[in-house]
């Protein structure tokens, strides 16, 4: 559905380099990067707002790299909503319909389906700025949708909400996406909405893809430090390897297997760091000594530091196991983890 082939745009001192990304029909894809990273540059490139210097983009199997905005297929929605200010929740909807020639019946269903979708109806005939945050991305997405666009392009449609209008509308969005036949492409720059979102993604830095393939393989696959950091991996080290062991200044980690060629990192989650104040005789192989350099408040979760052979462990506890370990700063622990929690690139 939408296909950019070797992507190159310079924005000022900005450039996006040899940008190759594919969409699926009816997919649900999610760009994930930091701020700054270029998603909104690739987004509004697909979208004709800015200019390609080099490479093609195609959606629905034809070439719209010169082609107008309003000739592309897409719609777009931004995190500010861009709503009319002066039209109700209906006339914003149906704006669109004035520049496509669409049957009084079929926009009357459509219509009616949106709002039901949506829960739009009590809200109808207010204006914008009687509105809630929430509430304005809702008709944000109605009127997107309402002319029943090829693709629809999200750019971060959740970050200007608090928690639980986020939810409201991430709640929205699989609502849509399973009632329409519209592929979505949504940028955001956190990881946690592409997981419940989305079934694959592409990582962005500095104007490149990173990484592309399933929201699973990123999450548990990295394929370099940035990645790794971005999804939050925390735990990654540079190593020496022989046979089914790797070697961190002093440690000895038994691994499942040995990693394919040219692999310098190790890397592991902090979840699956298990933590006892005595050594665990169970099927995890590595388990180790070590001392809490620091526990950190994450609100639902605390995050704490272990230190051990001059290597920096961070694994994740909730508060009521931080409470009943009786965990504190200084304090000596053991830390282990299964072979085959552990990844390689």
């Amino acid at each position: 559905m939408i296909e950019t082939d070797r992507l190159h745009i310079h924005l000022g001192d900005f450039r996006l380099r040899d940008i190759n990304v594919s969409v699926e029909e009816n997919e649900f894809f999610v760009l994930m990067g930091p701020t700054g990273a270029g998603k909104t540059v690739l987004l509004e490139a697909i979208a004709g707002l800015i200019n390609v210097q080099n490479g093609s983009i195609r959606i629905g199997g034809r070439d719209v790299t010169a082609f107008p905005p309003e000739k592309r297929g897409v719609g777009i929605v931004y995190q500010d909503y861009s709503l009319f200010p002066h039209m109700t929740v209906r006339e914003n909807i149906t704006f669109g319909l004035r520049y496509h020639r669409i049957k009084k019946a079929v926009a009357r269903e459509r219509l009616h389906r949106l709002v039901a979708d949506l829960n739009l109806d009590p809200l109808l005939n207010r204006l914008p700025t009687n509105l809630s945050g929430g509430e304005n991305q809702r008709v944000a997405l109605a009127r997107a949708l309402m002319i029943e666009p090829l693709v629809l392009l999200l750019d971060e449609p959740l970050s200007a909400l608090d928690p639980r209008f986020r939810e409201e509308i991430r709640g929205s969005l699989k609502t849509l996406h399973k009632n329409t036949q519209t592929t979505f492409l949504m940028v955001t720059h956190d990881f946690a909405e592409a997981l419940s979102l989305a079934e694959r993604a592409a990582v962005m830095n500095d104007g490149c893809i990173e990484q592309t393939g399933s929201v699973e393989d990123i999450f548990r696959k990295p394929v370099s430090t940035f990645v790794a950091d971005f999804v939050g991996m925390k735990n990654f080290f540079t190593v020496t390897f022989a046979g089914k062991q790797a070697r961190i200044n002093g440690l000895e980690i038994d691994i499942a297997e040995p990693p394919p060629d040219g692999c310098t990192y190790l890397a592991i989650r902090p979840e699956d760091i298990v933590l006892s104040t005595e050594r665990l005789h169970s099927s995890m192989r590595n388990s180790f000594p070590g001392t809490i350099s620091a526990l950190i408040d994450q609100g639902l979760y605390y995050e704490v530091w272990v230190e051990s052979a001059g290597n920096l462990f961070k694994a994740t506890i909730t508060k009521r196991s931080l409470i009943e370990l009786g965990l504190r700063e200084g304090m000596n622990i053991h830390f282990s983890f299964k072979a085959t929690a552990l990844h390689f690139f």
